[in-house]
């Protein structure tokens, strides 16, 4: 049975994502990004694993060193994992990392994620 989840045809997209097993437990689909395109990110990692109630993706745009625009939005949690759906804007990179009610992190060891944004010209 398919889990109820606000992503409706979407939702085989989740589990095709969570199925892919990526290392981090990391799925970012479509890739590469483009701007404006609907854009989920499928988190199984760490801290779901440990049995998080709650997970937030913590995420800015720019450098990895120097990011701008950040924000933490809550992830739904699904049968897959917690997804996020955004519309990324165009900058060079999308970076983030997780967090859950607990104040715990997984940030990748310290290298957070980053995946380039373009703008959909050639």
């Amino acid at each position: 049975m398919i889990p109820k989840s606000r992503y409706g045809e979407g939702v085989g997209r989740l589990k095709v994502m969570h199925d892919a097993d990526y290392p981090g437990g990391v799925s970012v689909d479509p890739t590469p990004i483009t701007a404006g395109q609907k854009t989920y990110i499928l988190y199984n990692g760490l801290l779901a694993k440990s049995g998080a109630h709650e997970v937030y993706l913590h995420m800015g745009y720019g450098d990895a060193g120097k990011w701008h625009g950040v924000k933490e939005v809550r992830m739904e949690h699904t049968g897959w994992g917690f997804a996020k759906e955004f519309e990324a804007p165009f900058d060079n990179n999308l970076n983030f990392c997780f967090r859950d009610n607990a104040n715990n992190w997984d940030n990748n060891n310290g290298y957070n994620w980053t995946f380039q944004i373009h703008n959909g010209k050639m």
